[in-house]
């Protein structure tokens, strides 16, 4: 039972609330101390393990050097709090410490008391109690003026802003007092015996080389009263000075920045002792360091608009505001843009590259072929060069009888047979003509225009080349020529296409029994298509290549060299017709293709 008591009463006290009395110096809302009590409401809420009963209040008696005004209040405090004393007491800047250390006795003799955001030189140690802890600030006022002289080394003169309240008149001199060494680099002025729009006034017709060091502004010397804040932004509109302060609540929008008393080290520092403290701690032994000058800072935009090197600012000084470049906020992005851009870029110019070797390779393609088909075309010369020399001779032995004829019917003169016989001649020797124009064209290597020929009459011209190669190899001839219309293209091409594809037909029944026939046909598909077709008893072609033999380099020769069928293709396709090999109706190919009528409408000019 007692145990089960005990608990029940830790219980209860654990989550009675703690009551804690925030004493303000100059009112809750007023900077910087505002900002102190924000910053010790956060932690001292974050921090406790006891519901927090706060209470907060202004000592409006510190702007004024009278203490009769305090009376009223003294009295108000002492009924509020008369019944319970309050856990904790906080007193916020120098002016409610001295208020408390004045009606301590009256006002809170036993609850505990901790001094805040006041420096120490404004702390009366004297008086403390063993019930009174302190969390002081070290304000180094040497150090500000130094790093005014570090920023902007030409500075000569500061003028200081100050009021005319007591506690402004005390660092008045404190600020003298410790800037005193630098008095042979800068000389300064002191805005205490001025109001505040001549204050103003001042700061806008500030020599060069001058700066504005912001101290405190509470009352001015006309007895006007300021908000602080305000003031400062006031005075930041018009000064053509830039704006140093040791304050980091006010850091951010109007100075320029260097080493400050850190509001939020100060509040966490004061909830820590103050958690102590409500914990059963005494305040007495609880001893704090001072919280010094933190790390420089400094306001980008205030450097950029003073002209101020980053290089003069103190070592692992911090800048904040800094307006990012694009490169510093999109640096990723950027690099991946590039990277992309270069990367298609390089794709352009490898495709470019890639278009012109292959067009270049087309070229080379295209004149290797021409040049083949000479070759081929030269070579099927040399072969035919029999057949052609039995050709010509025929006209010319007939010629030659014809001549001796003539010459034996006008011995006898017999002037009519005569003139048949020498008629005779000139047909031979047209004959012999014809068949050398077209055996030469057949080689030649000029261009020609596509014009309309017929197709049956190439046909016969070629037989008459191979003619002597048929009879040598015992090859039936069978012709099939139906009549067909003029076709228009290049004649010299169809001929060597169809000279090839016979002479391919004659080489493949040479190793053949009888019979051996050679079957040559054409005639019309379609009212605009013509079909040749070249039929041998040989012994035609392996299935397995059939699909091929019409690309380069392949060929069913022992010594063939696999390119007349392929210009055979490349012929026939420039046309705009068709090439295929198809097995015969026993054994051997059959070689045929078609090509419309009206070819030179398809394929332009030939080489």
């Amino acid at each position: 039972m007692l145990l089960l008591g005990w608990s029940a009463c830790s219980i209860v006290l654990a989550t009675e609330p703690k009551r804690v009395v925030i004493l303000h110096s100059f009112g809750p809302d007023v900077k910087p101390w505002s900002d102190y009590a924000q910053a010790i409401r956060a932690e001292l809420n974050r921090q406790s393990r006891w519901p927090l009963e706060t209470h907060e209040h202004s000592l409006v008696t510190a702007r004024f050097s009278d203490e009769n005004p305090e009376i009223p209040f003294v009295s108000y405090l002492d009924a509020l709090f008369a019944k319970r004393q309050p856990d904790l007491i906080i007193s916020i800047g120098a002016p409610a410490a001295a208020f408390v250390q004045r009606h301590r006795q009256r006002l809170f003799p036993k609850a505990p008391m901790l001094f805040t955001v006041v420096d120490q030189r404004r702390v009366q140690y004297s008086v403390l109690t063993d019930n009174d802890a302190v969390v002081a600030v070290a304000i180094n006022y040497r150090a500000a003026f130094e790093n005014i002289l570090q920023v902007l080394p030409d500075t000569n003169h500061v003028a200081v802003v100050v009021g005319n309240s007591p506690i402004e008149k005390y660092w008045k001199e404190e600020i003298g007092r410790e800037v005193h060494p630098l008095a042979n680099r800068v000389s300064l002025t002191w805005y205490d015996g001025l109001s505040f729009e001549d204050i103003l006034k001042h700061a806008a017709t500030l020599p060069p080389r001058s700066a504005i060091f912001w101290e405190l502004m509470v009352v001015d010397a006309a007895g006007v009263s300021h908000d602080e804040d305000k003031a400062l932004a006031r005075l930041y509109a018009v000064a053509n000075a830039p704006i140093f302060t040791y304050t980091d609540a006010f850091f951010g929008r109007e100075v320029v920045g260097g080493p400050h008393v850190p509001v939020l080290e100060s509040g966490k520092k004061t909830a820590e002792v103050a958690v102590r403290i409500l914990n059963g701690e005494k305040a007495g032994d609880i001893k704090t360091p001072p919280v010094g000058m933190g790390t420089p800072k400094f306001d980008w935009r205030e450097i950029r608009r003073w002209n101020i090197s980053e290089s003069r600012l103190p070592a692992g000084s911090e800048i904040h505001f800094r307006s990012l470049t694009a490169w510093e906020q999109y640096r990723w992005q950027v690099l991946l843009v590039s990277a992309a851009i270069l990367l298609q870029a390089g794709l352009i110019f490898w495709l470019l590259y890639e278009h012109r070797q292959r067009h270049r390779a087309e070229v080379m393609a295209r004149n290797t072929m021409y040049e083949l088909a000479q070759m081929n075309r030269l070579a099927t010369a040399g072969e035919l060069s029999a057949s052609i020399a039995h050709e010509v001779n025929q006209p010319l032995s007939a010629m030659v009888a014809n001549a001796n004829a003539a010459l034996n019917w006008l011995a006898a003169s017999n002037i009519e047979n005569a003139r048949n016989s020498l008629k005779q001649i000139v047909s031979s020797g047209q004959r012999a003509g014809a068949i050398v124009i077209n055996i030469r064209s057949m080689f030649s290597r000029t261009v020609q225009d596509r014009k309309p020929f017929d197709i049956n009459e190439t046909l016969k011209t070629v037989v008459s080349v191979v003619q002597i190669d048929l009879e040598r190899n015992q090859i039936a001839l069978e012709m099939q020529l139906d009549d067909v219309p003029a076709v228009a293209g290049n004649q010299v091409q169809l001929q060597q296409v169809i000279l090839n594809l016979i002479t391919n037909a004659i080489e493949s029944m040479r190793a053949v029994i009888q019979p051996r026939v050679l079957r040559i046909r054409s005639a019309l598909k379609q009212p605009d298509l013509l079909h040749v077709s070249i039929e041998d008893t040989g012994t035609g072609i392996d299935p397995s290549i059939a699909s091929t033999v019409f690309k380069p380099l392949v060929t069913t020769k022992a010594g063939g060299m696999g390119m007349g069928l392929s210009i055979c293709q490349s012929i026939i396709t420039s046309h705009s017709g068709r090439i295929w090999v198809e097995p015969g109706s026993k054994r051997g190919s059959i070689f045929q293709f078609e090509i419309p009528v009206n070819a030179s409408q398809a394929g332009g000019k030939a080489a």
